[in-house]
């Protein structure tokens, strides 16, 4: 508890109380608790060493070469081959040359000029052939607009 030394009220050596909150000490710790959290954060962060498994997975070459939609201005095309939508399934299914062509991974791979609603309608009409494994590639531009 802190003490009023002097004041308005009273003579020269009377003392009263004060019922201030005293926040010295309190910043004293505070200051010492941030400094030891300091200094030990960074032994917090050393790396551990961790034995992991070998890798015994082998890869795989793929069975043959991946099939890729190209989608365009004036359409799109599976491999060199233009397609359209009514034909798309089989167009794709000649292309796979797989006994479960809807297993198979198709690549898609469409120009910046094209509209949004032209891809999205290729992409519905793989969804409702049966083509649920669809990535697509997106290629880096040195020149972003």
């Amino acid at each position: 508890m802190a003490a009023k030394v002097g004041g308005s009220k009273g003579g020269k050596y009377s003392v009263g109380q004060n019922s201030d909150m005293n926040v010295t000490p309190f910043v004293d710790v505070m200051l010492v608790l941030l400094i030891i959290f300091m200094v030990s954060a960074p032994l917090a962060t050393l790396a551990i060493k961790v034995d992991l498994p070998p890798n015994n997975t082998t890869s795989q070459p793929p069975k043959h070469d991946p099939t890729v939609i190209s989608i365009g201005k004036y359409g799109f095309f599976i491999g060199q081959k233009k397609s359209s939508l009514p034909e798309l399934k089989a167009d794709l299914v000649a292309s796979l040359q797989s006994p479960t062509p809807t297993n198979e991974t198709v690549l898609i791979r469409a120009d910046r000029d094209v509209d949004y609603e032209q891809f999205m309608a290729v992409v519905n009409q793989l969804q409702l052939d049966g083509f649920y494994k669809v990535s697509l590639i997106a290629e880096g531009n040195a020149n972003p607009v």
